[in-house]
C-alpha cells in the first residue's frame, strides 16, 4: 500500500464497517473475549486450519485430484474431472482448461468468526493454475454459498491471477481476500467452514498443479480503539535485509503506480531473502538493468492482482513466498506483540499491516491508510525494531518505533483518520513465512500462536 494517508484500496470494506459504527451498531468486528494480552490470558479469539499432511491431503472429496507423499506432501491432479471454458476478465482471452477438485472436511471453528482469510502454497508449471473457494455454515444454521478467495498462478502467462469482486449473499461479502459478516453487530458468525480447491491445465498436458497447504484463518477480535499494554520479554534482532520500496517509484507503474505502493512485495522479498530465497539472472532478465534491488520489482509483478490493481493481496503475497525452495507462507492474526516475541525468539520475523496518522507512530514521518512492515525484533526497552520499507533508501529501512505505539496502532480494530471518520483497523493481521521443515523450536514458536 500506499504510504501516504489517502483512500485505502479496501475502501468498501472500511466503509462498511464505519457505517456500522455511525449507526451505533455496537461491536463491529465482534464481541468474542478480549484478545489475550500476553501468556494465561484469554482464550485467543483467532482460530487458524491449514491442510498440509498425506492424511489431511487423503481426508478430502477428492474429484480427479489424489494426494502424494513424500518430504512435502502435496495434492495433484490424477485424472480431469471435467473440462471448462474460462474468460479472463483482465485480457478478454477465452481458453479450454482440464480440471480437478478437493473438498476439505468441514472445519469447525473455535470461536464463531467475523471474517474468514484464506491461504495456500502451490506450484503452478506453465500451463496450469488454480483457484480456492471458501462455503461456511452461520450460527442460526444457514450456509454461504461457495465464495471464490482467488484464482491464482505463480506466472501471469496463462491468465492473469486475480481476485473477484461482487460476491455478497446479503449476509456476508468478500472483500478482495476477506470474507466478512455484513453486519456482526447482529450476532451472526461463521460457525464453520469447507474450502475446495480446483486445479486447472491445458487439456493434453500432463503439468499439474502441486498444492502443499490449504488453509483459513478465522477470527472475531473484539472492537476496540486501543489495546492492553503489553509486558516486553524478548531482546533481539534478526539479520533480514532490507529494502526501499520508495526507490522504485515510477518504475512499472502498471504494477499499482510503481514502487510508492509496493509495501507488501517489498516486505515480503526481505522476509524471502532472510529465509535464503534467491531469484536466477534468468528469472530478473526482464528487469531493467539499471534498477537497483530488481528482486523488488519482480516481487511486486509476481504479487499483482489484477483485480483489486495492486500488490496488496495478502494470500497472494504468501502464496509467492511459498513458490520459493523450501518456503511456506501463511496470512493470519496475532493476539498480542507477546505473541510476536515469541515469533522473533524462535528467529521467524513477520509482516506486519497497519494504518496510522503521522503523529501516532514517533519516527515513521508518514500516516497511512494501509502498510506493510516487517518487524525483525525487539529493543531492550521492548521497542519494536522494523524494516520499514517506506523509506527514502534501504540504508534508512531499519526503524526503531515505540513499544505501545506500535501495539496499539497494528491490533486496534478501529481508529480516526486525518478527517476525523471513523474507520477500520486490521486487528493483528500478519504475514508468517517459514520453512517447510521447521525446527522443533520454530514449530513450537508457530503452534504457540496457532499455526501448524
Amino acid at each position: 500500500m500506499s504510504a501516504a494517508e489517502q483512500p485505502s484500496r479496501r475502501t468498501l470494506l472500511a466503509a462498511a464497517v464505519t457505517a456500522a459504527v455511525a449507526a451505533g451498531a455496537g461491536p463491529v468486528l465482534g464481541a468474542g473475549g478480549a484478545v489475550a494480552a500476553g501468556r494465561g490470558g484469554p482464550a485467543r479469539p483467532i482460530d487458524h486450519r491449514s491442510w498440509t499432511t498425506f492424511t489431511d491431503w487423503r481426508a478430502g472429496e477428492a474429484r480427479g485430484t489424489r494426494a502424494v507423499a513424500g518430504v512435502r506432501p502435496g495434492l495433484v491432479i490424477a485424472e480431469a474431472a471435467g473440462t471448462t471454458d474460462y474468460t479472463d476478465p483482465h485480457t478478454g482471452t477465452t481458453a479450454r482448461w482440464e480440471y480437478a477438485t478437493w473438498t476439505s472436511p468441514v472445519h469447525r471453528l473455535s470461536v464463531p468468526a467475523t471474517e474468514v482469510i484464506a491461504s495456500w502454497n502451490a506450484r503452478t508449471p506453465a500451463g496450469t493454475w488454480l483457484q480456492t473457494e471458501l462455503q461456511g455454515t452461520y450460527t442460526d444454521g444457514t450456509a454461504t454459498p461457495w465464495y471464490v478467495m482467488g484464482r491464482w498462478a505463480a506466472g501471469d502467462q496463462d491468465i492473469k491471477r486475480t481476485s473477484v469482486d461482487g460476491q455478497s449473499d446479503g449476509r456476508s461479502s468478500i472483500w478482495t481476500d476477506t470474507f466478512a459478516i455484513d453486519d456482526a453487530a447482529s450476532g451472526l458468525r461463521l460457525a464453520s467452514y469447507r474450502l475446495r480447491l480446483t486445479l486447472y491445465r491445458r487439456p493434453g498436458l500432463t503439468a499439474t498443479p502441486t498444492v502443499w497447504r490449504i488453509g483459513a484463518m478465522g477470527s472475531d477480535v473484539p472492537d476496540r480503539f486501543t489495546v492492553p499494554a503489553s509486558t516486553p520479554g524478548v531482546t533481539r534482532e534478526l539479520a533480514v535485509p532490507r529494502y526501499s520500496q520508495e526507490i522504485h517509484k515510477g518504475q512499472y507503474p502498471e504494477y499499482d503506480n510503481g514502487g510508492e505502493a509496493w509495501c507488501s512485495p517489498t516486505s515480503s522479498q526481505m522476509i524471502i531473502e532472510y529465509w535464503g530465497g534467491r531469484l536466477t539472472p534468468e528469472q530478473l532478465a526482464w528487469v531493467d538493468p539499471s534498477y537497483a534491488d530488481p528482486q523488488v520489482c519482480h516481487a511486486a509483478r509476481y504479487t499483482y492482482d489484477h483485480q483489486y490493481g495492486g500488490c496488496g493481496n495478502w494470500p497472494f503475497n504468501a502464496a509467492y513466498a511459498a513458490t520459493f525452495p523450501h518456503l511456506q507462507g501463511v496470512v493470519t492474526r496475532l493476539a498480542s506483540l507477546t505473541e510476536l516475541e515469541t515469533l522473533i525468539a524462535a528467529g521467524i520475523p513477520a509482516i506486519t499491516s497497519q494504518s496510522f496518522l503521522k503523529t501516532e507512530l514517533t519516527g515513521a514521518g508518514y500516516g497511512t491508510s494501509g502498510h506493510l512492515m516487517t518487524v525483525i525484533g525487539f529493543t531492550a526497552d521492548g521497542d519494536v525494531i522494523a524494516n520499514d520499507p517506506a523509506s527514502p533508501s534501504d540504508a534508512a529501512v531499519r526503524r526503531v518505533y515505540l513499544r505501545r505505539e506500535f501495539e496499539n496502532i497494528w491490533l486496534r480494530t478501529k481508529r480516526y483518520n486525518a478527517s476525523g471518520k471513523v474507520v477500520s483497523g486490521t486487528g493483528g493481521v500478519c504475514y508468517l513465512y517459514f520453512p517447510a521443515r521447521p525446527t522443533p523450536r520454530q514449530r513450537a514458536a508457530l503452534a504457540a500462536v496457532g499455526v501448524r
